[in-house]
């Protein structure tokens, strides 16, 4: 009987601890992930907007790739953390942006630390 009834205290116990370390893991983490792309589109912004004023082909080619880094960015799915492919299309967006500062003659270094987020350039 003491045996069964520790158990399902333990049980029970164990799930309300469960719940709350997975609930700062998740929000954490998803911190990390919504810093991480929201530092990616301000970046992306930003050069758009710089390079608009000039029209020449080599630049066409540089907002037409920004172009599908902020799409990317604006279709990724924020509100859904059951999304399957959710690592994958960080992936390519961590992709696309490596192709954009290589395009741009910037070397990037994205860092999430205690402190802050930051790109160095």
């Amino acid at each position: 009987r003491f045996h069964g009834e520790g158990y399902q205290e333990g049980l029970a116990e164990g799930s309300h601890a469960g719940i709350a370390e997975g609930r700062r893991y998740g929000a954490l983490h998803g911190a990390k992930m919504g810093s991480e792309i929201g530092c990616y589109l301000g970046f992306a912004l930003t050069w758009h907007c710089l390079l608009q004023k000039c029209t020449d082909e080599k630049n066409s080619k540089k907002i037409r790739a920004l172009d599908s880094l902020i799409g990317m960015i604006q279709k990724f799915p924020y509100e859904d953390p059951t999304y399957d492919k959710l690592q994958e299309d960080l992936e390519k967006i961590r992709g696309k942006f490596k192709q954009v500062c290589s395009m741009l003659n910037i070397q990037s270094d994205f860092r999430i630390g205690n402190e802050r987020s930051s790109l160095t350039f």
